[in-house]
């Protein structure tokens, strides 16, 4: 049982990673949290793991490029706290002149349509609690390119620009929007999923950098960011390793 006025956050791509960090950290900082993934066992297991901790979670499995199951997932919720957007990720590295439209197009369902869904979907409960937060999860590849990126790095401008204009068009709404784009970070499947599996080619994205982030630290700038008061908006919060000066300057020790 949710107890009364505990505040509710939906966590999208929450089956590892940054989503399942942030879904642990939101909880032990008060919320209920929704777990939505498309890997139903591994949400399954996490809202357990929560539960059991004494915090309160629920799974729901979601493809939030679905839009007719985005719509009936939403008709769950009469008022929401926060939404985190985090369902996304990469897939290959190839040069503009060689890369498979169909993984762009991929990328763009994902990082981009599934951010639009969700937020359109859950907006109207955003506002009725009064105090609501949307989170993008965008990427410092949505700022600046670097090659053989290409492709996601369009869909994180796309991610991008939604925060940026939906903060514009809802401003005097009791909804703030918050960019968090996080640069190296080192999780379980983000480069392994970008290259097919390819554990040698993934391993080589890290090759050198003693200390990349962890998804524990980008959790802990959302969380952060989401348990400011109401008042104060992180319009956007860019947070890469130390090791990390820029997308294609990184001090490897090789």
């Amino acid at each position: 049982m949710t107890a009364p006025g505990t505040p509710i956050a939906v966590i999208t791509g929450a089956s590892s990673g940054i989503g399942a960090a942030t879904a642990r950290q939101l909880a032990a900082a008060g919320y209920r949290v929704v777990l939505t993934a498309r890997r139903k066992d591994r949400i399954e297991e996490l809202a357990a793991e929560i539960n059991e901790a004494g915090h309160q979670a629920t799974a729901y499995a979601l493809d939030v490029t679905d839009r007719t199951a985005v719509d009936e997932f939403a008709t769950a919720f009469g008022t929401l706290a926060v939404l985190v957007n985090n369902a996304g990720g990469a897939l290959g590295a190839d040069p503009v002149a060689t890369g498979d439209p169909a993984d762009w197009r991929q990328m763009y369902e994902v990082n981009v349509i599934g951010t639009l869904n969700m937020t359109q979907a859950l907006l109207p409960a955003l506002t009725a609690s009064g105090d609501g937060t949307v989170v993008v999860l965008s990427s410092t590849a949505g700022h600046s390119t670097y090659e053989g990126g290409a492709g996601y790095v369009a869909a994180k401008n796309g991610a991008r620009v939604i925060a940026e204009t939906l903060r514009l068009e809802i401003v005097g709404t009791p909804v703030r929007v918050i960019e968090i784009a996080p640069g190296m970070v080192k999780t379980d499947e983000f480069a392994t999923t970008r290259f097919r599996g390819d554990t040698d080619k993934a391993a080589k994205v890290y090759a050198g950098v003693a200390e990349p982030l962890t998804a524990d630290d980008v959790a802990d700038t959302i969380t952060w960011a989401c348990t400011r008061p109401p008042h104060v908006n992180i319009d956007l919060l860019v947070v890469r390793p130390r090791a990390q000066a820029s997308n294609t300057k990184v001090h490897r020790e090789l």
